[in-house]
């Protein structure tokens, strides 16, 4: 098997990856690696979890340091373009080193934040941009932003982009980029208008797939467990509270929300990520789970792609996805880096034609498992070790005096401001803006800024616990019932019946 530097990546590199651990190629990077160093345009398929992020970041530090150029006001010289705020974030915790160690400047462009320090930060002068498609959209149509001068540009998530509606912007700012400048573009699939970015940015593109969105990991174990609708949020419960940390998808931003929160009383310390937070608010959700403080994450489909955590032991889909793409992505988010991982599908009566079409679209069989609640035996082997749970969850500290930027009112008999912090379970903090019934949970207040967390209660000393990925963080109490209970019940999750 070749190493890095049989790949041709320079000796400074690849001793920055020994320091992170990282001393064998996967095969996506093995596949790319010498065309993209030699200044190929690249076609990198392969499934999430694959490695494509260092397959197009080495290349990118190599080939900028290689050049010697340095960036103008306005006028960066590489640019990487990802579908979600959360996934711009974790491609620059992976380029912050390498960068830093090639001498270049590195900037994030997206949306839900200000601009002003993205319009500085340009106008200094930056070589690497890494952005999402409609803020940078915008920066340029300003005058904020030239991509005169881009050497190399990377599309990550290509396909995930097209879900979401992307590439039209995409489309018009890879025109502003020179023709003759090196282009890759990474995706897992070639549909829904991706080929058509292939045919008309790419010049004899060399084309590289490794371990796609539908081949087998031999790590992740899936499983489907046919449940009463009253039985999914107890049957969550036990699962989440089981050692180790667990990533729980919704079909809907509600979904998300009410889950987390419903999760945190039942004494699971759990977030939320979904698009209706603010910034801020995604960014402290991402790192209580990141701590260990939070050992569930309730995330919607949007979020999926921009979630890394190496040791995610369980993926739970509490909502089935709608199409096979969006259960592959969602499930990638465990079995990563080599690890073992299980993915559990919850299937109730009316779901089970809709299950049964999904996984054969995935190209997977699972073991399917009826349970008819928290007891069943089932859900041991599948989340091993002590059931352990948190008075009171996770609980989130919210400034409430800070004036809103859009929606703070409240609504009719919404508290609106208020002085002093008030105390949140579930861990967005941020509402629909409406305020009804008097809640007054106004978007204003997510978005205030400066949210303090704080960690779960113990209740009384922590029990044994047996490793399942290891539950770091957060103190825990071990709770006798493993059910959902407190008067919960299992409404689906994205407010559908």
């Amino acid at each position: 098997m070749p190493t890095f530097a049989d790949l041709g990546v320079p000796s400074s590199l690849v001793a920055l990856l020994a320091e992170r651990g990282i001393s064998d190629p996967t095969p996506i990077q093995t596949a790319t690696l010498p065309d993209s160093l030699a200044g190929r345009d690249v076609l990198g398929r392969g499934r999430t979890g694959s490695g494509k992020t260092f397959a197009f970041l080495l290349p990118l530090v190599a080939r900028l340091q290689a050049s010697g150029r340095t960036p103008s006001p306005k006028a960066p010289r590489a640019l990487v373009m990802a579908p979600t705020r959360e996934l711009v974030g974790q491609i620059k915790e992976s380029l912050d080193p390498l960068a830093k160690a090639a001498g270049l400047s590195v900037m994030t462009v997206f949306g839900g934040v200000g601009q002003g320090p993205q319009v500085q930060g340009l106008r200094r002068g930056t070589d690497i941009v890494l952005a999402c498609p409609g803020r940078l959209e915008d920066l340029i149509g300003q005058g904020h932003c030239d991509l005169g001068r881009i050497e190399i540009t990377v599309l990550d998530e290509a396909d995930h982009m097209a879900d979401l509606g992307f590439l039209p912007g995409v489309r018009r700012i890879m025109d502003r980029t020179p023709r003759q400048g090196q282009r890759m573009l990474f995706s897992a699939t070639l549909d829904n208008g991706v080929d058509v970015l292939v045919k008309r940015f790419l010049t004899d593109p060399r084309r590289h797939e490794a371990d796609s969105a539908q081949s087998p990991v031999s790590t992740m174990a899936h499983h489907v467990l046919h449940v009463q609708r009253e039985q999914r949020l107890p049957v969550l419960v036990d699962l989440t509270s089981a050692p180790g940390r667990t990533v729980v998808f919704t079909r809907t931003k509600h979904g998300a929300k009410a889950l987390a929160r419903q999760l945190n009383k039942n004494g699971v310390p759990s977030v939320d990520l979904h698009g209706n937070l603010s910034q801020g608010a995604r960014t402290r959700n991402l790192e209580a789970f990141h701590s260990g403080r939070a050992t569930t994450l309730v995330a919607t489909d949007i979020a999926a792609r921009g979630i890394h955590v190496d040791d995610v032991a369980l993926v739970v889909h509490a909502d089935p996805p709608v199409e096979h793409k969006a259960y592959l992505h969602r499930s990638g988010r465990t079995a990563r880096a080599g690890n073992d991982g299980t993915v559990v599908t919850l299937m109730t009566d009316d779901q089970v034609r809709d299950v049964r079409a999904l996984t054969r679209a995935a190209g997977i069989k699972p073991t399917t498992t009826r349970v008819d609640g928290p007891a069943h035996p089932v859900l041991v082997s599948l989340a091993p070790g002590e059931r352990v749970r948190v008075e009171g969850g996770l609980e989130l500290e919210v400034p409430t005096s800070a004036p809103a930027r859009s929606g703070g009112s409240g609504g009719p008999g919404g508290a609106g401001g208020g002085g002093g912090r008030r105390r949140r379970r579930g861990g967005s903090g941020s509402g629909s803006g409406s305020g009804q019934g008097g809640s007054g949970q106004g978007r204003g207040q997510a978005r205030s800024g400066g949210a303090k967390q704080s960690g779960p209660k113990q209740s009384a000393p922590a029990g044994g616990q047996a490793a399942r990925g290891g539950r770091g963080g957060a103190p825990r109490r071990t709770s006798g019932g493993s059910g959902g209970s407190g008067g919960h019940s299992a409404a689906s999750f994205s407010g559908r019946r």
